[in-house]
């Protein structure tokens, strides 16, 4: 095994929306080595700019950043996808005497990268319309009652009106004749040839937070979030409330509002508290990593978080050099 001091070097640099990642790494990248990789699921979707946070086109024309605007969002992207492209991005990043920073708040992503995928069967077409026929007979709920019966652990965590994880759980189940929960349990062994250094901006109070993440998306509304949106369900007329981009905080009340369902008010509302629910479950599972993971923190509300970030990173890589 080749000794971890000898590999390559990765920051992760994670935390939880509204945080300041970007900035920080943004004022990283002036001064240090480093290459930017995005690890956030929304923002690998063209033409979602506003209501991911995405860095205006002046910024990542004069600091590029990885893994942005890969694909529509009538299409998916992947967790095992985001690994591959990733790893080799890495690769070549490292091979040109720099530095991967990988920042973002999609957990999932940063777990994928270094542990692996659990081995699960491929997409079966097949047995995906078999499940959309069945579906439209009987309906989701039914579906995940369905699960529940073959399946109660996964179910348990699976919304009855969410289509997309029902139809993954009950594909697994009838591919392998196994619980998937049972699978999960089994995980590929991971290749991460890079000596990992974790980063976790932590607010030191949660109200900050908040007030922070009430004035992020008042700031998206005003800038134009609803006709984004409603520009994108134009431009792509496949997509639907289940559809994963329209999935995204934001972009899920902002379509609830646009089909009528719910005022103005209520999008508003909503979006902040999703925006909060979202960056507790950040928070949850990074207290959850720090039990397992050699990790720094460092209060993302300080008003000289980057500067502290940028220090921390000038002397792991000084060490790593010597």
């Amino acid at each position: 095994m080749q000794n971890p001091i000898c590999l390559p070097t990765a920051i992760f640099l994670m935390g939880p929306t509204a945080s300041g990642k970007s900035q920080i790494a943004l004022d990283i990248a002036k001064e240090l080595p480093i290459e930017i990789i995005s690890v956030d699921s929304a923002q690998v979707y063209r033409y979602m700019n506003i209501g991911t946070a995405k860095p205006e086109q002046e910024i990542l024309t004069h600091t590029p950043h990885h893994l942005i605007n890969l694909i529509d969002p009538d299409q998916t992207y992947s967790a095992a996808q985001f690994r591959k492209d990733a790893l080799n991005i890495m690769q070549d990043i490292s091979s040109r005497n720099k530095i991967p920073l990988l920042v973002g708040g999609t957990m999932l992503y940063f777990r994928v990268l270094q542990d692996g995928l659990s081995v699960l069967p491929a997409a079966d077409q097949d047995m995906r319309l078999q499940l959309e026929h069945l579906a439209k007979k009987l309906g989701w709920p039914a579906m995940h009652q369905k699960l529940s019966e073959l399946d109660p652990t996964i179910a348990a965590r699976i919304k009855p009106t969410d289509s997309q994880r029902i139809q993954r759980a009950l594909e697994v189940c009838y591919l392998t004749q196994q619980p998937m929960s049972e699978i999960l349990k089994t995980s590929q062994p991971a290749d991460f040839p890079y000596r990992k250094v974790s980063i976790a901006l932590i607010p030191s109070e949660r109200s900050q937070l908040h007030s922070r993440i009430t004035e992020r998306f008042g700031n998206m509304l005003n800038a134009g979030l609803i006709d984004e949106v409603q520009s994108i369900r134009q431009r792509f007329s496949s997509l639907n409330m289940e559809s994963p981009s329209m999935r995204c905080v934001g972009y899920r009340q902002v379509c609830l509002y646009l089909d009528n369902k719910i005022s103005r008010d209520e999008m508003h509302d909503m979006g902040i508290a999703a925006t909060r629910q979202l960056a507790k479950r950040q928070l949850t599972w990074l207290r959850g990593i720090r039990v397992s993971n050699e990790i720094y923190e460092l209060d993302c509300l300080s008003s000289d978080s980057s500067t502290r970030v940028h220090n921390l990173i000038r002397a792991v890589t000084e060490t790593c050099a010597d």
